[in-house]
């Protein structure tokens, strides 16, 4: 089939890889425009287009997919269907009716659990035991179309948001394949999603990567890990500087502390939380590289009772 490509971050790449390397021939790859750093002053180019660039396809940067003269692009590429992971704009009808048989987006999550912007983070820090992927058919609706293929992945317990997603990306992207071959060949019979299950997953905001110490430590272990590696987990010190967190271990079997309260216990560094402590990995205070835990520690040389977060 003639394809259309549509993604921007480092969990696409895997699937234009994909479809790449399958029978299928990719004619043009769509992807947000170049973004600037940081500072502010550079413009980078997504991850999807470095590697579409790289291999010598066509690539659209709208700023808009509803724009007419895009719109128009589109239609003079006369693509069979187009393939869809993690682009980052809503596709208006018009544009969803550019193609012959529609546009398949893999999503990272088993609909309807998880619609929206962040299921991955979502399902770690809501305690899901299993997540997967999801092919289906682009809609009108925020990931509400019928679904084409499915898969299952059990989240372990150290998993971060970007262990993850990393996973997924690379089990979805043969399913992307899969989905599309059987779509050629009319094998497949679009499903409408469950009316029941259904769960919603917000882009990540500043205020939910906040550490509330006074929560269980497994909410905290769930949350940290949910936010790594962005937006990254964040506390304050005991000098009301921000620094971000790396994951932390729950510790059931320690001595219960303060929530927030800091100690340095065989060998590690403990933080109290609404149950049990948790011990940390790593700490980046402001303006400051990460450094192990420890190590913070002993350069901080923090009074007894000094504790994370609000007094």
């Amino acid at each position: 089939m003639r394809l259309l490509f549509a993604g921007t971050p480092e969990v696409a790449v895997p699937s234009l890889e994909a479809l790449l390397a399958s029978d299928h021939e990719v004619v043009a790859v769509i992807t947000q425009p170049d973004a600037r750093g940081r500072r502010g002053r550079t413009l980078h180019p997504s991850p999807v287009k470095e590697f579409a660039l790289a291999r010598g396809l066509d690539v659209l940067t709208p700023e808009r997919g509803s724009a007419p003269d895009f719109i128009a692009q589109i239609e003079a590429c006369e693509a069979d269907a187009a393939a869809v992971v993690a682009y980052g704009q809503i596709l208006r009808p018009r544009l969803l009716a550019a193609t012959r048989l529609g546009w398949v987006n893999l999503h990272f999550s088993v609909l309807p659990a998880w619609r929206g912007a962040a299921p991955v983070q979502r399902a770690l820090m809501g305690g899901d035991d299993v997540t997967g992927a999801t092919t289906f058919l682009l809609d009108k609706g925020m990931d509400t179309g019928p679904v084409l293929g499915v898969l299952t992945e059990t989240i372990r317990p150290k998993d971060t948001a970007g262990d993850l997603l990393d996973r997924l990306a690379h089990a979805g992207a043969p399913l992307l394949v899969q989905t599309l071959t059987a779509m050629e060949a009319g094998a497949l019979v679009p499903e409408p999603q469950s009316t029941e299950g259904v769960s919603y997953a917000p882009k990540l905001t500043r205020e939910d990567a906040y550490v509330r110490w006074d929560l269980p430590a497994h909410t905290v272990d769930r949350q940290i890990r949910g936010c790594t590696p962005s937006p990254g987990a964040w506390t304050t010190l005991p000098d009301g500087q921000v620094a971000k967190l790396g994951p932390v271990s729950p510790r059931p079997h320690a001595v219960g502390t303060v929530p927030g309260q800091l100690r340095g216990e065989d060998g590690e560094v403990l933080v109290g939380t609404g149950t049990h402590p948790v011990a940390l990995t790593w700490i980046a205070p402001a303006g400051r590289r990460s450094m192990s835990a420890v190590d913070w520690w002993r350069g901080a040389r923090l009074p007894e009772g000094s504790a994370l977060g609000e007094a």
